[in-house]
């Protein structure tokens, strides 16, 4: 395989996480006396991290945060999503046989995603997708977060992959900026949380589903 490092958004790109972040959200956003936000906003609010989604969450249901109180939020936030698992209907179309077929021709997949370490860890483990996953690096797990190329890079670096052979493959515009900043090529998927129109991310390639992505690897390899 020419791209045989292939960095993975998780929320929007392997999972449909929504409604259980839209749970949480909600719950924490009770616990205030707030009213509720809607599953079109929580997918609008997902792609840069817990704390981003709160300070949203919170701005649309009319009380914007005091800063100081962020990080306690976050918390509380991660352990009313972590009460509730997963379970495999939430994993998109095609995401299973997929990772799969590329782990078995010898492909390297890491997690490069802004959800927090601990709650992805406990998703892809919960899920079962951990077995193809060489490397998983959250949001809060370096100094950085994308569209940071720092965190893309410590994704290849874990994989012990090459960033000449790597891809990026996610739904929103943090993905798209790591891979742009990395220098790599990027693949969009149609069907996450992009809050823009997929086709001005500036991805190499947009596909529908995900088990279109083998073949869209071996086009963006011709391309080359």
């Amino acid at each position: 395989m020419r791209y045989d490092t292939i960095l993975l958004d998780l929320d929007g790109t392997l999972i449909d996480s929504a409604p259980d972040i839209c749970r949480a959200a909600n719950l924490l956003l009770a616990e205030h006396d707030l009213p509720a936000i809607t599953l079109v906003q929580a997918k609008s609010f997902i792609g840069d991290g817990a704390p981003r989604l709160i300070e949203r969450a919170f701005s649309a249901a009319g009380r914007p945060l005091d800063p100081a109180k962020l990080p306690t939020l976050t918390e509380r936030f991660i352990d009313l999503y972590e009460t509730h698992e997963p379970d495999a209907s939430c994993i998109f179309p095609g995401v299973v046989e997929t990772l799969a077929a590329l782990a078995a021709s010898g492909a390297k997949l890491g997690l490069c995603t802004n959800k927090a370490q601990r709650s992805t860890e406990m998703v892809v483990r919960t899920l079962g997708l951990d077995r193809w996953l060489g490397a998983v690096v959250g949001g809060d797990a370096l100094p950085v977060r994308k569209p940071h190329a720092g965190h893309g890079r410590a994704v290849i670096e874990k994989l012990g992959g090459d960033i000449d052979r790597a891809v990026m493959v996610g739904d929103s515009p943090a993905d798209m900026g790591v891979a742009r900043d990395l220098g790599i090529p990027s693949v969009a998927v149609s069907y996450g949380y992009p809050r823009m129109p997929v086709s001005s991310l500036g991805a190499n390639f947009v596909i529908d589903r995900f088990d279109e992505l083998p073949a869209t690897l071996e086009r963006l390899a011709a391309e080359a």
